[in-house]
């Protein structure tokens, strides 16, 4: 039976858009790929950042709401989104981050891996993981990236979230989804695809005592696995229904196809179509460089752009002194 191989993306909830640009493509040097708009929202961006060409499994997206509170962790929530950075590199991204003011903690181990925990400027939880990227997603370096390729971000490693059991969720993990339980560490569980690595890893914690989460800026909105087509898509949709869940039907996002579902704790995930991928409107040396819609929301453009506030891209940064 097909399984999910991977992340797609990762979507979260961020403060004011320029703020978003600034930190993820200025200070972490990602492309930003795809500038939209939430097709249910259409008065807010959508802000996909990623490798050079936007390969699945490279991809960091926002909604910029900035009028909603910040959000509560708990159970029922993704907690941190990791990112791979190559191996040898997290010192320099310790020194880069914090020149800029970011909030660093300190390298650390987990599930022997070196990992960099950091805080984006809406409160997200990210963290740098040091790995070999030798998953099937494929990189492509951005030759225009403030950061130097040899140090520049790989894509999704994984993420982390809370639930208040455990073993209802590794249930549809295991059973439905195609993860293997690949041990524990200082109270997390890891859970992994195919053989695990980079895209390949959700963490979770299990916090029977907390109170349930709530999304809100800087939280996670919802962790998007990778599947290879239509036909894969609606086979896993199938298998995610006969498990007892309520996924979506098939929803046209344009540059790939999603289901979405709750997962027994209530983290949303959703399955999304490889292809066709974010040059199927836009030239690939000019990703990201103007707003893009799906001709469904066309004829609406005059109007939706009246309302997005202006962004100004490649943005403009000052690095304070690093002593």
């Amino acid at each position: 039976m097909p399984t999910i191989s991977g992340l797609h993306h990762v979507t979260a909830i961020a403060g004011p858009a320029q703020e978003n640009l600034d930190f993820y493509a200025g200070i972490l040097g990602m492309r930003l790929v795809k500038k939209s708009v939430n097709q249910d929202d259409p008065g807010t961006y959508h802000l996909f950042y990623a490798d050079a060409e936007g390969h699945a499994g490279t991809d960091l997206t926002f909604f910029p709401w900035a009028h909603l509170a910040p959000s509560r962790i708990g159970h029922g929530l993704a907690t941190e989104v990791q990112l791979t950075v190559p191996r040898g590199s997290l010192d320099a991204w310790g020194v880069r981050l914090t020149g800029y003011g970011v909030r660093v903690g300190t390298i650390a181990t987990r599930f022997d891996e070196r990992v960099l925990p950091l805080v984006d400027p809406h409160g997200l939880q990210v963290a740098l993981v040091e790995a070999d990227d030798v998953t099937s997603r494929g990189f492509t370096p951005w030759p225009e990236s403030p950061v130097p390729v040899h140090e520049q971000i790989r894509g999704l490693h994984g993420a982390r979230a809370w639930e208040r059991d455990l073993a209802s969720t590794a249930h549809i993990l295991t059973g439905t989804l195609g993860f293997t339980q690949a041990g524990s560490d200082r109270g997390w569980t890891r859970f992994v695809l195919g053989g695990g690595g980079p895209g390949r890893v959700l963490d979770i914690r299990e916090t029977p005592d907390e109170r349930r989460g709530s999304w809100g800026t800087g939280s996670i909105h919802h962790l998007a696995w990778r599947v290879d087509d239509d036909a894969q898509e609606l086979v896993m949709r199938a298998a995610v229904e006969a498990a007892g869940l309520r996924p979506t039907p098939v929803i046209d996002r344009f540059w790939f196809k999603s289901v979405y579902f709750k997962e027994p704790g209530g983290v949303l995930f959703e399955l999304a179509t490889d292809g066709p991928g974010f040059a199927v409107d836009e030239e690939a040396a000019h990703l990201g460089e103007s707003l893009v819609l799906p001709p469904w929301l066309e004829a609406q453009r005059t109007a939706i752009a009246r309302v997005l506030p202006p962004l100004t891209y490649p943005p403009v940064l000052s690095q304070r002194a690093v002593t």
